[in-house]
């Protein structure tokens, strides 16, 4: 069908001696830009994240870290700011984009929670009390 699309994304860990291989197809995706590295590669790193995990892959000192470019999406840990005030919680939350619901200045309650990683420039939720 013309305008559809199967978006793709192979990968496999680790790097040096593979012990898992991971293919991800998504067959016309709706509502996004159709490239496998918008569409598939996310769905492919939360598997490989956990089998890391499940097959016990230690993370390694000799490994080469990776250099972001201004293209990538940059990722960060959730601090977890309850008990915070308004100010302090913005401050933690500097990568976020922070919304906030209730009255007062004492933070109660957060979505995203603390050591979630998401993508820069997410919403995370607070809700404040006095």
């Amino acid at each position: 069908m013309e305008g559809n699309y199967i978006t793709s994304f192979i990968g496999f860990l680790p790097a040096d001696k593979p012990e898992i291989v991971v293919y991800i197809a998504v067959d016309n995706a709706k509502g996004i830009t159709q490239y496998g590295g918008t569409v598939a590669a996310p769905i492919a790193k939360k598997v490989l994240a956990s089998a890391i995990d499940a097959l016990n892959i230690k993370k390694r000192k000799d490994g080469m870290s990776k250099e972001y470019n201004y293209l990538d999406t940059n990722y960060y840990l959730v601090t977890n700011v309850i008990g915070m005030t308004r100010q302090e919680a913005v401050k933690a939350l500097q990568n976020f984009k922070v919304e906030f619901t209730g009255s007062g200045e004492v933070v109660t309650y957060q979505s995203a929670k603390a050591g979630e990683e998401i993508a820069e420039g997410e919403t995370i939720r607070l809700m404040l009390k006095e």
